[in-house]
């Protein structure tokens, strides 16, 4: 194997724990108390209610990039109204509110129960 100007002999082993690392890497759950966020190997990223098995407790995004472009783009304090304005309905405005303030990535906090609400810091 080669990595830049570096050559590197890896035994059938050692091979195996890299792509399986790798794999691991690229294709993970992330699980929060409300939600999960999967990303694919295919690039895409998946929002998720935790717990729930049907396709309608989840949302397939192209990529990540999708849902940051997604939430740059949500007033500083919304609800799942404001979430709904950009195509999603029903509980999936819901859940992708509650995975925006259980994400680490996003910088925001739920400031409301009735009606949901959340505020970036």
């Amino acid at each position: 194997m080669h990595a830049g100007s570096d050559a590197y002999v890896l035994d059938r082993g050692e091979a195996v724990d890299l792509r399986d690392a790798l794999a691991n890497a690229l294709t993970r759950t992330e699980e929060y108390v409300y939600t999960t966020g999967e990303h694919r190997e295919d690039g895409s990223y998946v929002v998720a209610r935790r717990g729930a098995d049907s396709a309608g407790h989840r949302k397939v995004f192209e990529s990540f990039s999708h849902v940051e472009r997604l939430y740059d783009r949500l007033p500083e304090e919304f609800t799942a109204e404001e979430i709904g304005r950009t195509g999603l309905t029903g509980g999936r405005r819901h859940m992708l509110l509650r995975h925006f303030a259980e994400h680490p990535v996003f910088d925001c906090e739920l400031v409301s129960r009735q009606p949901l609400r959340v505020r970036k810091l």
